[in-house]
């Protein structure tokens, strides 16, 4: 299990140094999403009979990387209507 934490976290980490400009996710969603990404990861190199979901295999953690890069992108977008939205309210 403490594997599987870091694991997301590297992954998080380094889906944050791929995207390019600066995200605005704290440590918690940077491995939330790290975490997300190692397991579409995982279900799609198993998927791909490289190996079992939870075996670290390479396959399997570079579509963790762009997996997190995706959802970091995602987080993101969210996170910008949410504000943009707020916005308006005020005022």
């Amino acid at each position: 299990m403490i594997g599987f934490i870091v694991a997301g976290l590297v992954i998080g980490a380094l889906a944050r140094l791929i995207k390019p400009g600066k995200q605005h996710l704290s440590l918690i969603a940077t491995l939330l999403l790290g975490l997300a990404g190692s397991v579409i990861g995982g279900v799609i190199a198993s998927a791909l009979g490289t190996g079992d979901m939870f075996e670290l295999n390479v396959l399997g953690f570079i579509v963790a990387v762009i997996a997190a890069v995706l959802l970091i992108g995602v987080a993101e977008s969210l996170s910008g209507r949410n504000k943009a939205a707020r916005n308006r309210a005020v005022r």
